[in-house]
């Protein structure tokens, strides 16, 4: 499994959103998210429509966390933007295995299947609070 380069992405604009502490405009996160002002729209999009984010109008605007970092994980942020974190074809609901009638029955699926809810529960325990500097 690879993470996208969108979904690192939005990992680093939420990191943004909550090195900030309050809201930001597009353009200031896109510099210091290092992704293209575009880019930054079309994940900022994806993550307001998810709830990660809330979005402000008008002159004012802007963008912030709708959540507390502590709230938010790796997991919700990558299944927000790549879909269900899925190691391989055969987890997805819609693949039709040709080795076996029933994927039940099979090993590979089954092995596959412990790896990916161990990696999915890793992700998702991982939350944007422990990339902040402490609070001293």
């Amino acid at each position: 499994m690879r993470i996208t380069h969108e979904a690192d992405y939005a990992i680093r604009v939420t990191y943004c959103l909550a090195l900030a502490g309050g809201k930001l405009c597009a353009k200031d996160i896109s510099e210091e998210a290092g992704v293209t002002l575009r880019f930054a729209l079309k994940i900022l999009r994806k993550l307001t429509q998810s709830g990660i984010t809330k979005s402000y109008k008008g002159v004012a605007g802007g963008y912030e966390l709708n959540r507390a970092p502590s709230e938010i994980s790796l997991g919700e942020i990558i299944e927000c933007i790549d879909g269900p974190i899925a190691i391989n074809h055969c987890l997805a609901n819609e693949f039709q295995c040709t080795r076996v009638g029933n994927r039940r029955e099979c090993d590979f699926h089954r092995v596959f299947g412990e790896i990916n809810r161990s990696l999915r529960d890793q992700l998702c325990a991982i939350t944007m609070d422990r990339f902040l500097p402490s609070q001293k």
